[in-house]
């Protein structure tokens, strides 16, 4: 059982890191295999660091050899996605999305459906801007057919739409918590749907 941590955040050790690494405590206490990909280093392996649709369908020119070649792959074999992202006016960092938009190919290869995704968002108020960041990331992995999940879990609660922290995230004790709850989810729908990826 492979799960993702994606950080979105020009910051590696930032707050969306924090959740992130949470996130990967929690994947690991449940015996699956948690690896943190930290999207803007990966970005600078490539020339151009957004798509311009140089090719239909995508042959993915752009980044063949690259960390990015190797991270698309590692996301086509991964059991689940958690997106993390500041909230930058109440969306995703540009790095996140730039490294969204060239996964063309993948979608074309269709090789993230029933992949299981969640989001988590921090923003710099208790009310600023982590909902539409997280809806933002869902739209994103909804566009890849992926399965798409909240921080809901039955031992919990029934959740919201992903986990959201207020910076510092590290002294956001509800923030961490959600997360927790997100990654714990992550696991047990990652395991219950395994065969629907088998064919990948």
């Amino acid at each position: 059982m492979l799960i993702l941590a994606v950080n979105g955040s020009p910051n590696r050790s930032g707050n969306t890191s924090i959740m992130l690494n949470s996130a990967i405590e929690e994947i690991q206490a449940q015996g699956a295999e948690g690896v943190f990909v930290q999207v803007p280093e990966i970005m600078r392996s490539v020339k151009v660091p957004f798509c311009t649709a140089c090719s239909h369908p995508c042959e993915g020119k752009c980044y063949q050899g690259t960390a990015l070649d190797e991270t698309f792959d590692l996301m086509s074999r991964a059991d689940g996605i958690i997106f993390g992202s500041p909230v930058y006016f109440c969306t995703v960092s540009a790095q996140l999305k730039g490294f969204w938009d060239k996964t063309r190919k993948l979608r074309t290869g269709k090789k993230l459906v029933n992949t299981i995704g969640g989001a988590l968002a921090v923003g710099g108020a208790r009310f600023g801007g982590q909902e539409t960041t997280l809806r933002a990331l869902q739209d994103m992995m909804l566009c890849q057919g992926m399965t798409v999940i909240g921080d809901g879990f039955h031992d919990d609660d029934a959740g919201h739409q992903g986990g959201c922290s207020q910076k510092p995230s590290g002294e956001d004790q509800e923030g961490l918590k959600r997360t927790k709850i997100l990654a714990r989810r992550m696991v047990e729908v990652a395991q219950a749907t395994k065969g629907l990826r088998a064919d990948r």
